[in-house]
């Protein structure tokens, strides 16, 4: 049983119809937060979600559907989620586009481009729609799902670091920006992380021995787990934390001074 309480808070995770996306949604719903179910083209997941948030956690629960690197289209849902359930109090940005790894020379542009707008435009565009409401109240939170690829940087990730890279300049200026309206800005940065796909598919999906061996704690984190660093991240626990990058990822990446 979780001792964050996020009661009355209403929240809004963006790729919230995704593996770690659902398991966030699921958190802040048992921390007794409302909850924003952003997708982008899975409906019926999304609304399925709602349906088990609210009728296992008793808050309030609505569909919003949004592309997250199209003003229009995040202005249209920033609206729609108003109406339905109110402003927001709590953003996840945790929506990302995916690409096949390759090597700079191998990689196509396209692929760069789509992290870009799905990383850093997100990042923009949703606090262009959310950021003025939280400094009316004078209190927010905003919390980005980086990933510890910003700082191991291996072979053929460019494409997916770069936009997080950029993702998180982006924060980490915010943090300062907004920072004087009591709303605070941070990163949670998850590793390799166990979901809900690797747990009915384990033996389908490949070895990850070599991976847990380098990791200090010699296992993997969960998706709840990452779903806990948000859960604090948005609670009162946080209150005087603002622009960090958060590895949760067992020691496999130390950011140090």
């Amino acid at each position: 049983m979780k001792v964050l309480d996020l009661t009355g808070k209403n929240a809004l995770v963006t790729g919230a119809t995704g593996e770690l996306g659902r398991a966030i949604c699921r958190g802040l719903a048992e921390c007794g937060a409302n909850v924003a179910v952003c997708y982008h083209s899975q409906k019926e997941v999304a609304e399925r979600l709602c349906r088990e948030l609210e009728e296992n956690y008793g808050v309030q629960a609505f569909p919003a559907q949004a592309d997250v690197s199209d003003p229009e289209s995040v202005q249209r849902m920033k609206e729609e989620v108003g109406c339905g359930l109110g402003t927001v109090d709590i953003l996840v940005n945790n929506a990302v586009a995916f690409h096949k790894w390759q090597t700079v020379l191998d990689q196509d542009i396209a692929a760069y481009e789509s992290q870009f707008r799905s990383s850093v435009l997100q990042a923009v565009l949703m606090a262009k729609a959310f950021v003025p409401d939280m400094i009316q109240k004078k209190r927010g939170r905003i919390i980005a799902i980086n990933t510890e690829c910003s700082m191991s940087m291996l072979p053929k990730q460019s494409a997916y670091v770069a936009g997080k890279r950029g993702m998180d300049g982006v924060y980490k200026v915010l943090a300062k920006e907004v920072g004087m309206h009591g709303i605070t800005v941070n990163e949670v940065a998850p590793g390799w992380t166990l979901s809900e796909k690797w747990r009915l598919h384990r033996d389908e999906l490949g070895d990850d021995s070599d991976y847990i061996a380098a990791v200090p704690l010699r296992r993997r984190g969960t998706d709840d787990e990452i779903a806990d660093a948000v859960c604090f991240l948005a609670s009162e626990y946080a209150g005087f934390i603002t622009g960090a990058y958060l590895p949760v990822c067992g020691g496999n990446v130390m950011p140090c001074i």
